[in-house]
């Protein structure tokens, strides 16, 4: 497989129409051919054994629409469109990534994600028969969704097995406990957890490891 043959992000007509929020084919060749590239990719990263970190590196590269330097994955790894998600740099995720970037996803710089976080952007209709069939403009009868877009700030922490729903924004410096559900925003600086997540409080100075003498084995906290 050419890995150097990336394409390039929202040029297709229903790509445009992710980006309105508007409702989009899911099943429209051109956007296929997309997710069947990054599936395959996926595939062959979840291939590779850990020290392979150029041909780890390579793959990423290709899949992902923008990745910072200093980026590690632990694998497996699942991205639907890959191209539709931007990267900062320093990244951790552990085991299981999965990012279904139908929308936008960016995560900013120094993030780290636990095992088995995902993120999702598309949004179904509510009622059955909606979801199995709407008319559109030129009178064809589809399976339809439409899209929110997902946006990580800066160092940002979420525990295992975090869902992102559509259309949340996470604001820098943030914890995420184990096992949210993040289905609304949640402001910079905050601790959040639960299903629903909600904020559980401000991050501040009481939260320093210099406050843990126990906890620190010798090491020091540098000054800010």
């Amino acid at each position: 497989m050419d890995i150097t043959k990336k394409p390039q992000p929202w040029q297709t007509a229903e790509e445009k129409k992710i980006q309105a929020g508007v409702l989009f084919f899911p099943g429209d060749p051109e956007l296929k051919a997309i997710k069947l590239r990054t599936h395959n990719l996926d595939t062959e990263y979840n291939r590779t054994f850990e020290d392979e970190t150029k041909k780890r590196a390579e793959i990423l590269q290709a899949i992902v629409g923008e990745l910072g330097e200093g980026a590690f994955m632990q694998g497996p790894i699942q991205f639907h469109y890959g191209i539709h998600t931007r990267i900062g740099k320093r990244f951790f995720a552990n085991f299981n990534l999965t990012i279904q970037d139908d929308g936008e996803v960016t995560i900013g710089d120094d993030c780290n994600f636990g095992p088995n976080v995902t993120i999702v952007t598309p949004v179904h209709p509510m009622l059955g028969e909606e979801r199995n069939q709407i008319r559109t403009e030129d009178g064809r009868l589809l399976r339809l969704c439409y899209a929110k877009p997902v946006h990580i700030g800066d160092n940002c922490w979420f525990g295992a097995n975090v869902v992102v729903c559509p259309g949340v924004t996470i604001g820098d410096n943030c914890v995420i406990g184990a096992g949210s559900v993040v289905t609304r925003d949640v402001p910079a600086g905050s601790f959040a957890a639960g299903n629903p997540c909600r904020v559980i409080r401000t991050l501040s100075e009481a939260d320093s490891m210099r406050n843990k003498p126990e906890r620190l084995g010798g090491c020091t906290v540098p000054e800010r």
